[in-house]
């Protein structure tokens, strides 16, 4: 029978249409297959790209040419700007600021086959360590409240270019999903003095139905209310509000983890275009007691139609237990 869930932490309802049943196979015709295309982002092409801000590469090469491993640019066509005051101000009803914030590309890897989880371990590290270092950067501008790091996997999920890479954007007000979860989770610490993602850690852990993967430090979930099949999370088992406050060892967990977890997705759905987004707290504000970093994986499987823009409810015919059995049989 098909089932309403509630999201635990913003309220939000979706649709479980169980009747449906879909597995991984019958997501496959909604794969794309993309042409391999001329990449800007790949070694001598360096000057195709706005100056580095930051690159592992050795020491005794210069800034933007090859032998890098890992490179930092502004992006060509930003969506905020550096430059610039931001000027609030008010027309009527309506409120404004000039564009002013942050946006980046990290390019993962010179390769411009290789895809995120194929990298060897200690390049995906380097990877999550940047996202780190770039955001404690970035934080020291005042004007900025928020950074969101994600990454567009594919076409389908809005991906411009094959070549591995993912983005920051820094912002001067904190997004409205993430004060969603915050004013959530601030609600529920005030009537349990508990963080509700550190009970959901608690409580998938021990129900055990909707656990995708589980190491040391991070777990891998199936959320119960999940909009979309096989949408999965991953969250560090240790109460922390800030991403980049994360040390060197967890961030070779979660390495570890966001690897194992997209290498089991791509199995399962023969590698679909995905998206992922770190959330994490706004920059500017102390540690949280309420608040709990995480990363939401969204595969593009199933096309948002009218009911869903008009309505705000999401249709998942794959239950998240089915997905998450499903993704814990899959070796890797």
């Amino acid at each position: 029978m098909t089932e309403l869930r509630k999201d635990p932490i913003i309220g939000r309802w979706v649709i479980i249409a169980k009747e449906r049943g879909r597995r991984p196979s019958d997501f496959l015709t909604l794969v794309e297959e993309k042409k391999e295309q001329f990449s800007p982002f790949a070694p001598g092409n360096e000057n195709m790209t706005p100056p580095e801000i930051y690159a592992i590469r050795p020491e005794n090469t210069p800034p933007n040419t090859p032998g890098w491993t890992l490179r930092v640019v502004p992006n060509k066509y930003p969506a905020l700007r550096v430059e610039g005051e931001l000027n609030p101000r008010g027309e009527g009803i309506y409120d404004m600021m000039n564009g002013i914030g942050a946006h980046e590309v990290i390019i993962e890897t010179p390769d411009p086959e290789k895809k995120l989880e194929e990298l060897e371990l200690p390049a995906i590290h380097n990877v999550v360590r940047t996202y780190k270092l770039r955001i404690e950067d970035l934080k020291r501008d005042i004007r900025l409240k928020y950074i969101l790091v994600f990454k567009n996997h594919g076409h389908l999920a809005g991906a411009t270019l094959k070549h591995a890479h993912s983005q920051l954007i820094a912002t001067p007000v904190v997004p409205k999903r993430v004060v969603e979860e915050m004013t959530g989770s601030k609600t529920y610490y005030k009537l349990k003095e508990r963080c509700i993602y550190c009970d959901i850690i608690r409580q998938e852990l021990k129900d055990n139905i909707r656990v995708a993967f589980e190491e040391e430090h991070f777990i891998a979930i199936e959320p119960f209310a999940a909009r979309v099949p096989f949408e999965t999370w991953i969250l560090p088992k240790k109460h922390m509000s800030h991403f980049e406050t994360s040390n060197d060892t967890e961030l070779h967990h979660l390495a570890l983890t966001l690897k194992t977890v997209l290498k089991k997705l791509n199995r399962a759905l023969q590698s679909p275009p995905y998206n992922f987004v770190i959330h994490t707290s706004p920059i500017q504000e102390e540690r949280k007691s309420y608040y709990h970093w995480h990363i939401e994986i969204m595969p593009k499987l199933t096309n948002v139609a009218g009911f869903e823009w008009g309505s705000g409810f999401f249709i998942n015919p794959t239950p998240p237990e089915d997905a998450a059995q499903f993704l814990r049989e899959i070796s890797v």
